[in-house]
């Protein structure tokens, strides 16, 4: 689990996923025969095989995350949003400052009164986005000299093992990356010509997967990432979308994405015949990479697997560790023989 932790308490908001490039390329490169990265910042890691379909893999590098819009002169740091927000899952968090000459840690915390002088009109406020600053602790000259307005933040927060699962802030999507790179190693034969790719900004409208996939034109799409697993008190059975522990999820469908049916089937037949735990997926709202993927050019038979996850968007999102082991598993397969899935549609 140490490569999950480095890659969750890693910074990288859509458009700013450096740090997690350089992760991703070092973990890769003795694996591939080729890696570049192309003019939005996608990393594209290639397993060559002459003659093979091409499979393209998909796993967003950004987390959700806001960018420095404002200083003002008492140093109070305003910021918007880049990604989907909850401001009640906002509240007296802890962030990390991505200045220019190293991170500074800071307080995110809206602009209202303590409790203990609250009305009663003050409790009922629905807060904003633009209700909340950053408090970095120091003189607003030496705010000014230190951020600079498009400075990236994210929410600061450790990787801990909780009980049979792990908690940290953006497992969504680093346990998609942690799971692409783990299947690529461990993957004994190759059935595709494979393209491994750490796409960028997928939280602000899977923009990084449409133009890598451009490029890469493959015959088959998988997205990796984690779904809605609402298992917990107060959502009725039927909307949970999947439970943790339950094993991988095959997705069906999604409000970006169909997935193919011979896929889908495929992969459950797969799982079933090496054992893997494996769960339907039906996500009422909400996408993927495989979205844009499915879209490029004339069209790409696109899945998603997922690995059910509580708390979504927020800092203790939490997940178990055997799904996230059923989904590497899934993956290495699908990588070693999948070249024989049959997608005809008739």
């Amino acid at each position: 689990m140490e490569l999950l932790k480095e890659l969750c308490e890693t910074s990288g908001i859509p458009g700013f996923e450096s740090r997690l490039r350089a992760i991703v390329r070092r973990e890769l490169t003795p694996v591939v025969d080729d890696l570049t990265v192309d003019a939005l910042g996608n990393l594209i890691a290639v397993k060559r095989k002459a003659g093979a379909p091409k499979l393209m893999i998909a796993a967003h590098m950004d987390e959700i995350g806001f960018i420095v819009s404002h200083i003002d002169d008492k140093g109070w740091v305003r910021v918007v949003g880049l990604g989907g927000h909850d401001p009640r899952n906002m509240m007296a968090q802890r962030v990390t400052i991505c200045a220019p000459n190293g991170d500074l840690p800071g307080i995110l915390h809206p602009g209202v009164k303590p409790p203990h002088i609250q009305t009663d009109d003050d409790r009922r406020k629905q807060l904003q986005i633009s209700d909340f600053f950053i408090d970095l602790g120091l003189p607003a000259a030496r705010v000014k000299e230190l951020v600079r307005i498009g400075t990236p933040v994210t929410i600061q927060r450790t990787f801990d093992e909780i009980g049979d699962c792990v908690s940290c802030k953006a497992l969504d999507d680093r346990v998609a990356l942690y799971i692409m790179i783990r299947a690529m190693q461990r993957a004994s034969q190759f059935g595709f010509e494979t393209y491994a790719v750490a796409t960028v900004q997928e939280e602000i409208g899977l923009r990084g997967a449409g133009t890598s996939a451009f490029g890469v034109h493959p015959d088959v799409g998988i997205a990796l990432d984690v779904t809605v697993a609402a298992d917990i008190p107060g959502v009725p059975e039927h909307e949970r979308v999947t439970q943790v522990g339950n094993g991988v999820g095959i997705k069906i469908l999604d409000s970006s994405a169909i997935s193919h049916p011979g896929l889908v089937a495929y992969l459950q037949t797969l799982a079933q015949q090496r054992n893997i735990q494996w769960q339907p997926e039906i996500l009422p709202r909400g996408g993927t990479d495989a979205g844009a993927m499915q879209r490029i050019r004339s069209g790409v038979p696109v899945v998603t697997l997922s690995i059910p996850t509580r708390y979504l968007h927020t800092s203790v999102e939490l997940l178990h560790k055997a799904d996230v082991e059923a989904t590497v598993k899934l993956l290495t397969a699908f990588i070693e023989e999948g070249n024989t899935v049959d997608l005809s549609l008739t």
